[in-house]
């Protein structure tokens, strides 16, 4: 069984920068646990990058959320913790504008797997989206999110983003 555990944004702007939230702070060893028995099993992770310019305030995502964040090459734009040394062991990492991933869908359409799972910040936005890209491209596949390894800023709204998942029949595990 082919599986790909993707990380999403785990960044320094969404754990300790300028949308920074405590409990995405507590998931740096769950998500490093989960990224260690993908690869002791010889399965792919990839990582996907929240990734904005210096013109951000000025695009329709910026007009809606007026806060800088996630600029390339700032610290903010950088994975978060020790989750950050596990880059290179990336299938590949994935910048991404916007909340979805249109590359996401690609690449997944190029490499079927059989299970993909889904951790990382934020719940409710981007998770979400992905996850969501990540049925569509692969409506076969397993599709899980581990509710121990996802969070937002806004608990009510984190489990709102959970239950629309289960509702789109994604397997939401450890919640």
């Amino acid at each position: 069984m082919k599986k790909l555990l993707i990380i999403v944004d785990y960044q320094n702007d969404f754990v300790c920068g300028s949308l920074g939230f405590e409990k995405a702070k507590a998931l740096d060893r769950a998500i490093c646990t989960k990224i260690k028995e993908y690869l002791s099993a010889e399965q792919d992770i990839l990582f996907t990058f929240d990734t904005h310019g210096e013109d951000y305030l000025q695009t329709q995502e910026g007009k809606n959320l007026p806060v800088a964040h996630c600029i390339k090459g700032t610290p903010g734009w950088e994975l978060y913790g020790k989750a950050a040394s596990y880059q290179d062991k990336a299938v590949v990492c994935l910048e991404k504008e916007t909340f979805g991933s249109a590359e996401l869908a690609d690449y997944l359409r190029e490499h079927p797997y059989d299970w993909v799972e889904l951790v990382g910040v934020v719940s409710n936005i981007c998770v979400l989206s992905n996850a969501v890209i990540a049925k569509a491209a692969l409506p076969e596949a397993e599709i899980l999110v581990d509710a121990e390894c996802t969070a937002s800023n806004d608990e009510q709204m984190n489990d709102k983003a959970l239950d629309i998942m289960e509702g789109l029949q994604m397997k939401v595990i450890n919640r």
